[in-house]
């Protein structure tokens, strides 16, 4: 990769919606050569896709809580990530080093949603032993682009 791919990627991820025109144009570039340049990095993963960037709130999603999970094996991680997967409040999940083993960013309406989801979605996921909750109080840095980490 390199420096005109980063500059194809950047503009990218501030506006997906970019014609190829526009964009050929933003990173001086013929449009078939761009277009090329951007199918290469769409076929290397380094463009997993492009979508609208939906604001919770908007939708009635106003409650946040970030679930910090321990499980009771090894044996178990299979199963616990798929169905946690399959939930679709959970926005975001990663797997962590250490202790504790995952960290998941839930969205619903509002607290007795969280609790509902808490009570009978969350706690009977496979191989759960602890989960401790925090509620989010603001975003203050939300689904930056990547563009300052290309550089």
């Amino acid at each position: 990769m390199n420096a005109l791919d980063r500059k194809i990627l950047a503009a990218l991820a501030l506006d997906g919606r970019l014609s190829l025109t526009d964009l050929a144009a933003q990173v001086g570039l013929s449009l078939s050569s761009c277009h090329r340049r951007v199918r290469t990095l769409e076929d290397a993963g380094a463009i997993r896709g492009y979508r609208a960037d939906l604001a919770p709130a908007a939708l009635g999603l106003e409650f946040a809580a970030i679930v910090f999970v321990t499980l009771n094996s090894s044996k178990v991680v299979r199963d616990f990530e798929k169905a946690v997967a399959e939930l679709d409040n959970v926005i975001q999940a990663q797997r962590l080093f250490g202790d504790p083993d995952y960290l998941l960013q839930i969205v619903v309406k509002d607290l007795p949603a969280f609790q509902k989801l808490y009570d009978e979605k969350l706690t009977a996921l496979p191989g759960m032993q602890r989960m401790t909750s925090t509620l989010v109080m603001k975003d203050v840095v939300i689904n930056r682009p990547l563009t300052s980490a290309l550089s």
